[in-house]
């Protein structure tokens, strides 16, 4: 395992770059770990050996190894298994290298990078990784054709070009500090290009520290250890990786108490602090900007009366929220997705509940009375359906009347998400507030699961990402936060610790990521059994 694992100050470049980033990232936090809450640390070192096997609370029959279309948890965590990317957020949230070795702003307003890349990395079926595949991979997230979710994390990129056969560069039309830490997201891995540009995907083909063995959509995935990885001498400690799929919480929790799986990517926090003092399970409680948001579509009646929005915002009571679902477990939210974890985040007041406000906004709409239904799965978060009935009460006595609709969880992200007006949904963290407003809140993102547009606020994101004045930007991200707050379509009640569990002879460095479960997906890599 990296005893070092963030890139070294040598990878930026010297002169204006450089400093621009180390100083923005010293006052931002951006290298700055986000706290664990880590019972217990590892007592032993890395030992190589055994069969990893986990039960993941988020699969579909729809799974697909299309990186274009990644959107369950099987299938992020399947990605960080058998794929690389260029670059990764390590066991203490800060940015290090995956299959770029190092990397450098080329200018001063850093609107060209330089990707170098492991020269001995092989794909699994022994053709070495090259400059040509690393673009076919980004290339296929950036065509006018693309419908990919992260062609909205692409559209600053102008060109990326081969430096040799082991580098890369990215131009781009104006200059973004965050590059290499949007080229964490989980979309962006890195597969064989074809002869005609496009990329082999099927299959799950990659060049990460597993290979697919067997794979079932929403049901279990197979791997075992790519003898061929790069990074072999600091992780892949198992041996094999067994992935299955339990969407319903109970059978989680039976399955870690009983040792049927060694880890669980979610627990039920209503019988969090039973399971902790189970014998032989640990849980692994992490402060971090993952969220549920609430989207409604700003083009669709009635939701596209900004005051139905903000009955709403009003009408919901986050406090008794986070104590009765989360239990405790998560600090409130503010109607936008930006974590006090996550650099740049606004202290704006907190919005509270307020039901003279709420029935205030109802009336300036024209309604005494207005009944929605949203829509909600379990698989969200455990108590999904429990919090929407806890706001349909909370929400009553301002007039609003709110229906709960549960839906199948097979399906949920193909049927549900983006297309029914009012429903729940479960957002990651992103590594920079940029990633996060491009990917779901930019008018015309693939992922504006709201369909909110602002004029005001495209404007500040295409500013901000090229800002080189830290407290320019600071400004200018906290304007955009409270935009998001007052005028758009996305009620955020809450952000939540990731709680995992994992059985005690499964070890891991005293702190892991907050980005996803189980060490920012990759203790399949990171962690051992002792």
């Amino acid at each position: 395992m990296k005893n070092k694992p963030i890139a070294p100050a040598a990878q930026l470049t010297s002169g204006p770059s450089r400093r621009t980033l180390l100083q923005g990232a010293a006052a931002t936090g951006l290298v700055a770990a986000v706290p664990a809450m880590i019972p217990r640390r590892a007592s032993a070192a890395p030992t190589r050996g055994g069969t990893f096997r986990v039960g993941v609370h988020d699969g579909n029959s729809t799974d697909s190894w299309n990186p274009a279309t990644t959107e369950s948890i099987l299938m992020i965590h399947s990605s960080h298994v058998t794929r690389s990317y260029l670059t990764e957020i390590t066991n203490e949230n800060k940015l290090g290298p995956d299959l770029a070795t190092d990397w450098e702003a080329m200018d001063g307003d850093a609107s060209r990078w330089r990707f170098a890349l492991h020269p001995d990395a092989t794909f699994h079926d022994g053709r070495p990784v090259t400059s040509a595949d690393v673009i076919a991979s980004m290339n296929y997230h950036r065509g006018d054709d693309s419908t990919s979710a992260a062609k909205s994390l692409m559209t600053d990129i102008t060109d990326i070009s081969a430096d040799g056969d082991h580098a890369v560069i990215f131009t781009m039309a104006q200059g973004n500090a965050d590059l290499p830490y949007l080229l964490t997201d989980y979309h962006l891995v890195i597969v064989p290009a074809k002869p005609d540009g496009g990329i082999e995907w099927q299959g799950g083909i990659g060049c990460g520290p597993y290979r697919v063995v067997d794979f079932e959509p929403g049901i279990r995935a197979t791997f075992e250890r790519h003898d061929g990885w790069h990074r072999a001498d600091n992780g892949a400690w198992f041996d094999r990786i067994e992935m299955t799929v339990l969407n319903d919480p109970n059978a989680r929790q039976t399955a870690i108490v009983t040792g049927d799986v060694d880890a669980v990517t979610d627990v039920d926090l209503k019988t969090a602090d039973l399971l902790e003092r189970a014998p032989g399970v640990i849980l692994d409680d992490v402060a971090s900007g993952t969220h549920i948001t609430m989207p409604m579509h700003c083009d669709v009646a009635p939701f596209d009366d900004v005051n139905v929005r903000l009955a709403l915002k009003h009408a919901i009571d986050r406090t008794e929220i986070v104590e009765k679902i989360l239990f405790g477990r998560g600090t409130v939210g503010n109607d936008h997705p930006i974590a006090p974890t996550m650099p740049f985040h606004a202290d704006l007041p907190q919005r509270e509940q307020d039901l003279d406000r709420a029935r205030y906004h109802l009336k300036e709409a024209g309604y005494d009375r207005l009944s929605v239904e949203i829509s909600v799965n379990d698989t969200l978060l455990a108590g999904a359906v429990n919090m929407c009935s806890l706001f349909a009460e909370q929400a009553k006595p301002a007039g609003l009347d709110i229906q709960v609709k549960r839906e199948p969880a097979d399906g949920y992200w193909s049927n549900v998400w983006l297309k029914v007006p009012f429903c729940v949904v479960s957002w990651a963290a992103r590594p920079t507030p940029d990633v996060m407003f491009s990917q779901a809140y930019r008018a015309g993102a693939e992922w504006n699961e709201s369909r909110w547009e602002n004029e005001r606020f495209n404007e500040l994101l295409l500013a901000a990402k090229s800002e080189t004045n830290d407290a320019l930007r600071a400004e200018m991200y906290a304007e955009m936060q409270m935009l998001c707050r007052d005028d758009g379509g996305t009620i955020v009640p809450f952000f939540r610790n990731r709680t995992s569990a994992r059985r005690d002879n499964v070890m891991h460095e005293e702190s892991i990521s907050a980005v996803w479960e189980l060490d920012g997906a990759r203790g399949y890599h990171r962690w051992w059994f002792a």
